[in-house]
């Protein structure tokens, strides 16, 4: 899987949050300074061409929609982070993020807690 640019990343955002929209509704949900048309539907253009993105013709216009499942993303994205920065452990990825932000072990039992009985 390709991985985003920033820009690319901010609009998959919002269309898995959607679901399927067309660029206005896109633009819309972008923070100011809002993004010109054109500059929108190029980043559509291109993760379409990356197999992110596909569209559906309603109209004389499209509505957008993911092809690539949020969960999908974030995974791969994670891999690589721990990948290069923590030599593919995600033991020293969590004592680094303990550290960086002060994490308590209650928050950190809370966390173990969460992953429990999301796999049962």
């Amino acid at each position: 899987m390709k991985q985003l640019t920033k820009a690319e990343e901010e609009v998959m955002q919002i269309l898995w949050q959607l679901k399927k929209c067309n660029v206005a509704a896109i633009i819309k949900e972008l923070p100011e300074p809002k993004p010109a048309y054109n500059t929108v539907s190029t980043i559509v253009r291109i993760l379409e061409s990356k197999k992110f993105v596909s569209h559906e013709q309603v109209g004389k216009g499209y509505l957008y929609f993911p092809m690539v499942k949020k969960a999908d993303y974030s995974n791969q994205s994670i891999n690589k982070l721990v990948d290069g920065y923590f030599q593919g452990s995600f033991k020293s990825m969590v004592s680094f993020f303990m550290k960086k932000n002060d994490m308590s072990l209650t928050e950190l039992e809370g966390i173990l807690k969460d992953i429990k009985s999301e796999e049962e």
